[in-house]
């Protein structure tokens, strides 16, 4: 089966945004999201792009301010703008994603629900009973996939993520790659779904 390449931080915003529909056309086109979990604090600087903490508040507040709330609005998907969550640990959770796409369950909900957890609900991602709760509700036992999320081939898995998204050229969270084609940011996704219907003729 042909996949769509999704690379994106486990703490990204636009990652929360951009998860329905990207799961959506997937499943329309018969394509498999394959989830490529990375650490955005390697991959911006790679990219000639400044980290977060050292862009302008003027920016700040537009890119995480008033734009976050239009595309809530826009896709009525409710965000709060300044969880106290937003920032910690990326191992863990990142793990358990790529654990739990080894063993073949469904990621694209558990992803989805961790993302909605974090940007809705506020919730700690990188808190270990947090996410095993996470998983329940989208009917996943994460407790084998929580045991393997730190193990040293998962967490060089995440490596391999950051690392190939760095060869490819990846500026920020979400990022798709469609048979070959680069798309960066969930407001490009009407150009995914182009790329989808052209390798579907």
């Amino acid at each position: 089966m042909k996949t769509i390449d999704c690379y994106y931080s486990v703490r990204s915003v636009y990652a929360y945004f951009g998860a329905p529909r990207i799961t959506a056309l997937a499943a329309r086109f018969g394509r498999r999201l394959r989830h490529r979990p990375i650490d955005l604090s390697q991959v911006v600087p790679a990219a000639g792009s400044l980290p977060f903490a050292q862009r302008s508040q003027t920016l700040r507040a537009y890119q995480f301010g008033r734009e976050l709330e239009r595309w809530s609005e826009w896709l009525d998907m409710p965000v709060i703008l300044e969880p106290v969550h937003h920032y910690g640990d990326r191992d863990l959770p990142s793990g358990l994603l790529l654990a739990a796409q080894d063993a073949g369950v469904d990621v694209d909900a558990l992803s989805a629900a961790m993302l909605t957890a974090l940007w809705r609900d506020d919730r700690d991602i990188a808190d270990r009973a947090v996410l095993a709760e996470i998983a329940r509700e989208v009917g996943i036992d994460a407790a084998p996939l929580l045991d393997r999320a730190l193990a040293p081939d998962v967490q060089a898995e995440f490596a391999a993520c950051t690392a190939d998204a760095i060869r490819l050229g990846v500026l920020g969270s979400p990022s798709y790659v469609v048979d070959g084609e680069l798309f960066y940011g969930q407001d490009r996704l009407m150009f995914v779904e182009r790329q989808l219907e052209r390798g579907a003729r």
